[in-house]
């Protein structure tokens, strides 16, 4: 998260199919364009990137190349690295990079140029990426974008199934997020103006955080704005509110990269075949065996790609 609300660690080597050195100790790369046999593969280390960043590497290794996975700190350090060719893969969310490098090329206040629209919004994103040597490769089936939750017992009770539902019913909610949630457009706003949700209050525990979870589930509030791959919702009893006017931009997840080191029609082919077959639902299956069940992203993604057929 997706992402620009998740909070990201700083720069470090994660152990992956094949180690290499810290970024900043790379020097830039050089090799025929999009023919390197040696990837960096990015990751920005949080639970999902470490996944995709795994899955990524095992298909690629399947595909004859050998792959370093590198952890690095945030978008400011990895896009430039990318465009640099230090890294030459990185797992991306459509809609949120598209508004990221829109406003890196145009200044903080330009029009966002992402949208609920997936194909829009990715030929939105080809566009801004394709200046800074960057390939965008097709969008998979798998979204994790901004979603709210609220308890099982709640939904039930108020046969709440979608945003809409708790909207028309009129019911006085307190939400459990971001501080920014009170300003940005698919949150308090948004919910007001698109769905009529009555929030009374923002109470700033952060995006999808284990507090502000646990106080929905205590019924200090009564929803939670996490992610559409959040794995741990089970553990506090929560469920997600379907998002049937489609507020929330289309974060599709899409590998993105270096075309010089990494534009070879094998290195799309490979990554492509994740895209077929890894739905939102996995990935907070996914997750939530490595966030609840402490299981290893890279014992996970394997495992993953196993029971798909895929390595």
């Amino acid at each position: 998260m997706r992402r620009v609300l998740l909070p990201l660690p700083a720069l470090a080597v994660l152990a992956g199919c094949a180690t290499g050195p810290a970024l900043e100790k790379q020097g830039e790369v050089t090799g025929s364009p999009g023919d390197s046999r040696h990837l960096a593969i990015g990751s920005a280390g949080f639970t999902e990137s470490e996944l995709l960043a795994q899955m990524y590497a095992l298909l690629l290794n399947r595909a004859g190349y050998s792959t370093e996975i590198l952890t690095v700190g945030n978008r400011e350090l990895y896009e430039p690295a990318l465009e640099r060719g230090q890294v030459d893969v990185v797992p991306e969310y459509a809609a949120t990079f598209a508004d990221w490098l829109n406003a890196k090329e145009h200044g903080a206040d330009a029009p966002p140029v992402a949208s609920p629209d997936r194909d829009a919004t990715v030929a939105a994103l080809r566009g801004l990426a394709a200046p800074r040597g960057l390939t965008v490769l097709p969008a998979g089936k798998a979204v994790d974008q901004n979603a709210f939750a609220v308890t099982r017992k709640y939904a039930a009770e108020h046969r709440l199934r979608t945003l809409s539902d708790l909207g028309e019913s009129g019911l006085p909610v307190r939400l459990a997020a971001g501080d920014e949630c009170v300003e940005r457009p698919y949150c308090e706003p948004g919910l007001r103006k698109t769905y009529g949700i009555d929030i009374t209050a923002v109470d700033p525990k952060g995006v999808g955080t284990t507090q502000a979870k646990q106080a929905v589930k205590a019924g200090q509030d009564q929803m939670v704005l996490t992610t559409t791959t959040d794995g741990t919702l089970p553990d506090f009893g929560l469920v997600l509110l379907a998002d049937d006017k489609h507020l929330q931009n289309a974060d599709s997840i899409v590998p993105v990269v270096n075309r010089r080191r990494a534009g070879a029609a094998p290195v799309a082919k490979a990554l492509n075949k994740l895209n077929a077959v890894l739905t939102t639902k996995d990935l907070a299956d996914l997750n939530e065996q490595v966030d609840s069940w402490r299981r290893l992203p890279a014992q996970v993604a394997r495992s993953y790609l196993r029971s798909k057929h895929l390595i």
